[in-house]
């Protein structure tokens, strides 16, 4: 039997390593500093971008006007090489996501399919601000479409609620 007590030998060394391995890990845990709170955004200022893009466009710019200092502009991009796109993306008080795409596309079921991440037309409207707007769900964001007589579309789009979304489109102005 002289070689069972190797084997315990063996046992026992792997029980006080992963003992170390065990204790490092909590001393580690302890000492590093953690970071829980949500990682702050960094606000974007879309004036030049703005500015461009409604001397550019071939339909009129919305953006908002009057939101609170709570909502904060997070994205923005023009591609006149694109239809003219204009993108505008915020963080709402309540920490959700909204966006403001509009589009000279030629093909507005594609584009508010892009838009909305994959939601579908309901026969639910909204009127906002004189307007008729189209809600569509069932894809990644909530939206609300308006069909532009000049050949825009505009979505404003986002993990938000349907309440904060049409705050949003109340807020759209051109210029």
């Amino acid at each position: 039997m002289a070689g069972s007590n190797g084997k315990q030998k063996s046992a026992r060394d792997m029980i006080l390593s992963l003992g170390l391995i065990v204790l490092a890990a909590l001393v580690i845990y302890v000492f590093v500093p953690h970071d829980d709170k949500e990682p702050d955004i960094k606000r974007v200022d879309y004036t030049v971008e703005l500015a461009t893009a409604r001397r550019a466009a071939s339909y009129p710019i919305s953006a908002p006007v009057g939101l609170p200092d709570t909502w904060k502009a997070t994205s923005v991009r023009y591609r006149g090489d694109d239809f003219d796109a204009w993108h505008l993306g915020f963080r709402t008080p309540d920490g959700q996501y909204v966006q403001v795409e509009q589009s000279a596309a030629k093909e507005r079921a594609k584009f508010v399919d892009d838009a909305s991440q994959g939601s579908s037309a309901t026969d639910v409207t909204d009127e906002i601000a004189g307007a008729k707007w189209t809600r569509w769900t069932g894809g990644r964001y909530n939206a609300l479409v308006l069909n532009g007589a000049d050949g825009s579309t505009t979505v404003v789009a986002g993990t938000a609620s349907f309440d904060r979304l049409a705050e949003m489109a109340r807020a759209l102005k051109t210029a």
